[in-house]
């Protein structure tokens, strides 16, 4: 049984043939200003998927990072913080690794972590330790004169990069020459948008321009149905997957959710399966979730007939079918906290916190369902070094890796945001 919440020091361990196990690339043991240096995602679930040439990259910081040992850093945030006081709160996603999250004021999933946000008005900066679409959201929930940081602005997400702002577009004129925007007698639109929150500044304003709304894995199911009251269908982007096991649990038609591919007019559809629709599912995934699947969770049952299987529901629908229950990072961490007998556990969701739960609650046995260590390519580029130098450049009063969205995108996306966040989840 894992007794490391670290998943470093795990990695460190098999490359150097201490413990038994597989990673997804060796090329996870290497610092991440070296990953920097070369473009593409990084090591990890997320190395196949290819990359926007716009994608942001990281420049390289100071060497005093660089060459610092893991206490030094330690030391040095811990310092910083000290210093810095209100002036600053870092938020830390689940996925992250724990030498980042043991520095965070906050720790959760991005529905979480977008009401922290909100919620400290009195900080000057707030230091995002998650992937960029995470930090953009926070500039737009945020006051003007606050600073969103990112301490690596290679820390993307695959998945978001997905559906482009010119894709969407495209695919929203394509459904409007079939049926028109404007609402019915019932006062229905043909078709409301809806995002995922993995997504693009653009896209969540693209949303809030037509009538549509974000949603998050912990509260999909209220959100799809705040759409469907407002219109007889929902184009879902970019997580097919999500939105697909979110319809399903609801009752819908897995037959009325055609997979629109935006490289193909009528996204590969034909206008009649298109008007028989109720959730039109944008062609993404997320690297890290696609990897779990049904003969994993049948492994895990024949070593122990009584284990728990929960995952995430951006797992493919044959994954979530086969599991005990599905559902968002906090509803996993809720479902481990309250289990009050010890219970075994093997969970579908990103390493880090699967790893960072087993050492937590040592009374469960709490597994990983892919036995490869593989993190999530882009959370794993953020490391102590770059959150040691953004903090010490706001001591120095310096803002670096500043996230900023222009005022056109940010008004039309606030709509959208102020609409999830109303849409509490039923955790």
């Amino acid at each position: 049984m894992t007794t490391t919440a670290s998943i470093e020091l795990t990695l460190k361990d098999i490359s150097a043939g201490r413990t038994q196990g597989a990673m997804c690339s060796s090329d996870l043991v290497d610092a991440p200003w070296d990953v920097d240096a070369s473009p593409g995602y990084g090591p990890g679930a997320s190395t196949a998927d290819p990359i926007p040439a716009a994608a942001p990259r990281q420049g390289e910081i100071p060497q005093e990072y660089r060459d610092a040992s893991d206490a030094q850093l330690r030391e040095r945030i811990v310092a910083a913080k000290a210093q810095l006081g209100e002036r600053v709160v870092l938020l830390g996603h689940h996925y992250q690794r724990v030498e980042v999250v043991e520095h965070a004021d906050y720790i959760g999933d991005s529905f979480m972590l977008a009401q922290a946000a909100l919620d400290h008005p009195e900080a000057e900066a707030i230091v995002f330790c998650g992937v960029h679409f995470m930090a953009e959201t926070a500039d737009i929930l945020s006051s003007p004169d606050q600073a969103v940081i990112l301490p690596n602005l290679a820390a993307g997400c695959s998945m978001a990069d997905m559906a482009t702002i010119d894709q969407v577009e495209d695919c929203w004129e394509q459904l409007a020459q079939l049926w028109g925007t404007a609402p019915d007698a019932s006062g229905k639109v043909p078709v409301i948008p809806v995002t995922y929150m993995n997504s693009s500044a653009a896209i969540k304003g693209f949303c809030g321009r037509n009538g549509g709304i974000v949603c998050t894995s912990s509260n999909a199911e209220v959100v799809l149905n705040w759409a469907f009251e407002r219109g007889h269908r929902v184009l879902f982007f970019p997580d097919q997957h999500l939105g697909r096991n979110t319809a399903i649990d609801m009752g819908i038609d897995p037959e009325a959710m055609p997979l629109w591919n935006p490289r193909r007019p009528l996204g590969n559809n034909t206008a009649e399966a298109l008007e028989d629709s109720r959730v039109i599912l944008w062609q993404g995934f997320c690297s890290v979730h696609k990897r779990f699947t049904p003969a994993q969770i049948a492994a895990a049952r024949a070593q122990n007939p009584e284990v728990r299987v929960i995952v995430h529901p951006e797992c493919p629908r044959e994954t979530v079918a086969a599991a005990d229950e599905s559902g968002s990072t906090a509803y996993i961490t809720k479902a481990i906290e309250s289990a009050a007998e010890p219970t075994a556990f093997a969970i579908g969701t990103e390493i880090n916190l699967v790893q960072r739960l087993a050492a937590e609650h040592p009374q469960h046995t709490i597994t990983c369902l892919d036995p490869v260590v593989c993190p999530c390519s882009t959370m794993y580029r953020i490391h102590p070094g770059y959150i040691a130098w953004v903090l010490e450049a706001l001591l120095a009063g310096e803002v670096v890796n500043r996230i900023s969205v222009d005022a056109e995108v940010a008004a039309p996306a606030r709509v959208a945001l102020d609409r999830m966040l109303a849409a509490k989840p039923r955790i």
